[in-house]
């Protein structure tokens, strides 16, 4: 049924565009030749599919790293702010993860907090694009305080973006291997194939 739905839905989108061309080009509406895309197709312009059962096997798109963390760059400069989840107003750390990944349709916590016991751990040097580094409090080492999206995988050198009420008060991107962040560091976890 979802198949169904994406194939409806890439037809529609695909009938806006041959009508938005002859537009340009001054020519008269017609009607698009319909084509209907398998799923080789789909997967190749990268249309991320839902899990899926077929005929008893189980179809999976992955989620495109590198397409999460473009989205994700798409707000660097948006303020700072507290329990906000609002692009147009602000983030906060948690409230920008959160927001990211729901764009991808995968549930995380709405709190920093939330990611204690979240995700699959991994090592600091397996971890990947999309990721999601966890931390410690600024002030309080004991409890969970801060969260953001690897968007440069190297191990120790990883870069972050994030939510950030320090200095910057707004999306940027730290580096994992400074002062600030290593003395804070938690864990690493895998989000999307967990």
């Amino acid at each position: 049924m979802k198949l169904n739905f994406l194939v409806i839905l890439t037809f529609v989108l695909f009938s806006f565009q041959c009508l938005e061309n002859n537009k340009k080009e001054g020519v008269k509406e017609s009607k698009p030749n319909k084509k209907i895309l398998t799923i080789e197709e789909l997967e190749e312009l990268k249309i991320l599919l839902p899990r899926e059962e077929r005929n008893g096997k189980e179809i999976s798109q992955e989620i495109n790293r590198e397409a999460l963390v473009d989205f994700a760059k798409t707000f660097i400069d948006v303020p700072y702010v507290y329990s906000c989840q609002d692009p147009k107003k602000g983030f906060d750390c948690s409230g920008f993860v959160n927001y990211v990944y729901k764009n991808f349709n995968i549930q995380v916590p709405r709190s920093s907090s939330g990611f204690k016991n979240f995700g699959k751990h991994i090592a600091i040097d397996s971890i990947a694009l999309g990721d999601v580094l966890v931390f410690t409090g600024y002030k309080d080492t004991t409890t969970i305080g801060h969260v953001g999206i690897v968007c440069e995988a190297n191990g120790l050198q990883s870069k972050f973006i994030h939510a950030s009420s320090g200095k910057a008060m707004k999306v940027v991107i730290s580096e994992l291997n400074s002062d600030h962040y290593s003395k804070r560091f938690y864990k690493a976890i895998d989000v999307i194939n967990k």
